[in-house]
């Protein structure tokens, strides 16, 4: 058991670490550029220096034990506290110094992404030498992430609200009901009555949709997904009817591929939030943050004409 932290220990719990985002000893020589061999070696000097064994590798594969699972978020927090104090000793002096992650859902439209941009770049005017972390997750995952300390801001569409969290809406997206070119209502695109879309196959989200209530909600769901990527492939099949952001159909519309059934009355709105801790949770850095988002994002409507 370690009796004193050492730079060499440090090292082995890096190395640790990148086998275990790897996902093994073998997948882990492109992260750490060294041989199989060497890895091993590194590994089992650690555990040594633990006094117990981290994983299980070998013919049955990459595998960790239970003291390895519990030891993964004791070396994160430990790296992170390291690196935080590295930052902090070299810009004493400064107001705000620290790191900041955040994460996202993926395809962010570009408009909002410019307004965070923004934010960034209000945020970097401050006194401040902070670290930026930036990730891509689904919603349910966001929240987990938030929830164990492992990112201090998400932003994306949460369609339900967990108590310990607060939710603040930075800005909406319109999604509409499309057909692909080789449906049969791609001729009458435009104009399609919801009573006739209803009656046809529709591919639907996997999870709840709180604000497509109050559009033409389909009867006839053949096919599920959890993201718009696997939605428009489903649409694009020619097969099923979906709902898309309409700026993720853009594309796919100016290539004469995608068409909105009736952009009037089949679509609905998506409220995107940013997500934080309760106050008392947060830090100087993330209340900053937050102040410099709120400044950048009035919330506004991200519009797409069809």
């Amino acid at each position: 058991m370690f009796s004193q932290l050492t730079d060499l220990d440090l090292r082995l719990i890096r190395v640790f670490l990148a086998i275990v985002d790897a996902g093994g000893v073998s997948p882990a020589q492109a992260t750490l550029n060294v041989g199989q061999s060497t890895i091993s070696t590194q590994l089992a000097t650690l555990e040594t220096r633990l006094g117990y064994r981290l994983c299980e590798r070998g013919r049955g594969g990459f595998s960790l034990t239970a003291r390895g699972e519990q030891f993964i978020d004791a070396a994160r927090a430990l790296l992170s506290a390291v690196d935080t104090f590295g930052m902090q000793a070299r810009n004493v002096g400064r107001k705000l110094v620290g790191t900041l992650d955040i994460g996202m859902i993926g395809h962010t439209p570009v408009s909002a992404s410019a307004r965070i941009s923004d934010a960034i770049g209000r945020f970097r005017a401050r006194d401040q030498s902070v670290r930026f972390s930036i990730l891509v997750r689904s919603p349910g995952e966001l929240e987990e992430l938030l929830l164990n300390g492992r990112i201090q801001i998400g932003i994306g569409y949460f369609w339900h609200r967990v108590p310990s969290l607060e939710y603040t809406e930075v800005f909406a997206e319109d999604q509409f009901a499309y057909c692909a070119k080789g449906h049969p209502l791609f001729a009458s695109a435009g104009e399609v009555p919801p009573v006739e879309a209803a009656a046809h196959e529709w591919a639907w989200r996997s999870y709840p949709l709180p604000e497509a209530e109050s559009s033409t909600t389909p009867q006839n769901v053949t096919a599920l997904a959890d993201n718009m990527e696997a939605v428009a492939m489903l649409v694009l099949s020619g097969h099923h009817l979906g709902y898309l952001p309409g700026h993720f159909a853009a594309p796919f519309v100016k290539r004469g591929l995608l068409a909105a059934l009736n952009p009037a009355q089949m679509k609905y709105r998506v409220a995107f939030h940013m997500v934080t801790r309760a106050r008392q949770h947060r830090t100087d850095i993330v209340e900053a943050f937050i102040d410099d988002m709120k400044a950048a994002h009035p919330v506004q409507v991200l519009e797409v004409d069809e």
